[in-house]
């Protein structure tokens, strides 16, 4: 049986889909349906069983069933999140109990990190200590807890990739809200009849956009690689502006305008204007697959988009 946490989610539930793809479908989606738009991200994958997040003893399960591994996706995603208590416990310590039950079980663990654990990026965008300094406290659980395995890893007995998710896009992210993607939001501004709106200054910012179907790719690999093992940038490699997304989709509606707004004060000083991960370490896992352009992954999202209102096909 294959455990994923966070499966009702934007990624979680593309990584399900990826799995069924390979032929397993023996999973566990642990999950909270609070925000009951969710279910409908569950409506065309295959799994076993659902179970809320609430009622969900990681230890306990384990230890009676046959459990190969844990996709570790579910998380507090609410960079604006000001309870750091709250985010530590949901982020941080959920994460350790899992760490800690699957290394006395034998499970491999693959789990979600961030991009934003490198702040501004001042020193680059590479998976070591000296590049890391996270702007808010969503950040930082995610940063804890990557400190916490490498303070571990000789300990480690059973498989455990980190994957710090850049701009991640695609299918099965309307839930999210206002922390739905650049390209989520233009695309219904357009159907609404709006211009999309963008920050002033918007081309300076420039972000490694990532489409999530090559995030699901990257997870796969490493499922597939049992003896990798380590905490991987997963991006790209190529920064470009938010701008870009708007031109693709502006090819593709003519009647699209665009409109620039102040860029809001509440994010000044936890907003990253810059992020390009350094994919060394990735290629050199053995990673080799080419990434999806942004403007091609923005068009093929806005089909998706106009045919399922953005759910899998």
């Amino acid at each position: 049986m294959v455990v994923v946490t966070g499966g009702a989610g934007f990624i979680g539930s593309n990584i399900v889909k990826g799995l069924n793809d390979k032929g397993v479908d023996n999973i566990l989606i642990v999950d909270n349906l609070t925000n009951a738009v969710k279910h409908k991200n569950l409506n065309k994958i295959k799994f076993y069983d659902y179970i809320d997040k609430t009622e969900f003893n990681i230890d306990d399960f384990i230890s009676k069933n046959k459990v190969e591994a844990i996709f570790h996706q579910g998380a507090s995603s609410n960079t604006m999140e000001t309870d750091g208590k709250y985010m530590m416990k949901n982020n941080y310590e959920y994460t350790k109990n899992i760490f800690l039950a699957c290394q006395k079980h034998n499970v491999r663990l693959f789990y979600a990190s961030s991009a934003s654990v490198y702040g501004n990026g001042d020193n680059g965008f590479i998976e070591k200590e000296t590049c890391e300094y996270p702007l808010n406290v969503y950040a930082f659980s995610k940063y804890q807890f990557d400190r916490f395995l490498n303070i571990n890893r000789k300990n480690i007995n059973a498989q455990v990739v980190g994957l710090r998710y850049f701009n991640v896009y695609g299918p099965q992210e309307n839930h999210k809200g206002r922390m739905a993607s650049v390209a989520f939001h233009m695309f219904n501004q357009i159907k609404n009849n709006e211009p999309m709106k963008l920050f002033e200054g918007s081309e300076n910012f420039k972000r490694d956009f990532i489409y999530v179907d090559d995030v699901v790719s990257v997870n796969m690999f490493f499922y597939e690689n049992p003896d990798k093992t380590g905490i991987f940038n997963c991006g790209t490699g190529h920064a470009e502006s938010f701008c870009e997304i708007a031109n693709a989709l502006k090819e593709k509606y003519n009647n699209a305008q665009i409109e620039y707004i102040p860029f809001p004060d509440s994010l000044v000083g936890k907003y990253q204007t810059f992020t390009q991960s350094d994919i060394t370490s990735l290629r050199n896992a053995g990673y080799s697959k080419p990434f999806t352009a942004l403007k091609e992954g923005t068009l093929k999202y806005a089909d998706i988009l106009e045919k399922t209102g953005g759910y899998i096909l």
